[in-house]
């Protein structure tokens, strides 16, 4: 399942994490945390090891993890890994899959959340492999996608502008992407049921037994 989340960040933390991305000195060479096949098609730059990188990035998590649709979507039991990327003029990332183990666990889905606004940049496309077709994703800043970390994707070349986005990794307590989405389409018929009464509030009470008896079968903790 593909999704777009809009509005993930608050002004004031979108506002800090543009700041520090605008400082040359806190990035350093992509390629450092790419794998052996990815390395080669990593062209792009990522936030280093300090404090600024490290702050803004708990920031974004405390987002991230806080958004109800993002809980709801992915069932993140944590997040793995994050990184904060920036893409200056002709840098891109070819195709690639991430990695299925960092640090030791189980990466089910990926994020990108973007931080420039896309009239600010040209080119700089994520384009996910999905059974459909390519689906090319270049979102407002604040907004994310979160996508299966099992799938093909790829940045496209920047041709002018810079883009900046963080990237990351979430284990899911739901390992199975099919079972994450019957979850989270039963959270939104038990949305949609709300506030009901008579047959629809007897519907509403079978809504949510069956998901929390479908997470007791599957969830993974």
């Amino acid at each position: 399942m593909l999704l777009q989340i809009a509005d993930v960040l608050s002004q004031q933390t979108l506002t800090s994490i543009q700041e520090v991305s605008a400082r040359d000195d806190l990035f350093v060479d992509g390629k450092a945390t790419a794998g052996w096949q990815a390395r080669e098609r990593k062209h792009n730059l990522q936030g280093g090891s300090s404090k600024l990188v490290t702050g803004v990035l708990r920031k974004a998590e405390e987002a991230i993890l806080g958004n109800e649709l993002v809980q709801s979507a992915a069932r993140p039991r944590n997040v793995v890994r994050m990184l904060l990327s920036r893409y200056d003029s002709g840098m891109t990332y070819g195709n690639h899959v991430d990695d299925a183990l960092m640090r030791g666990e189980r990466t089910d889905v990926s994020f990108t959340l973007f931080l420039t606004p896309p009239e600010a940049y040209a080119g700089g496309e994520l384009v996910i492999d999905d059974p459909a077709g390519e689906r090319r994703f270049k979102l407002d800043a604040g907004s994310m996608v979160l996508y299966p970390a099992t799938t093909l994707h790829r940045v496209e070349p920047v041709s002018e502008g810079r883009r900046v986005v963080v990237v990351g990794w979430l284990r899911s307590y739901i390992r199975d992407p099919a079972k994450r989405e019957i979850l989270f389409d039963l959270d939104r018929s038990a949305q949609a049921l709300r506030g009901s009464d008579g047959q629809a509030a007897a519907a509403l009470d079978l809504t949510l037994k069956t998901r929390s008896n479908l997470l007791r079968l599957w969830a993974e903790d």
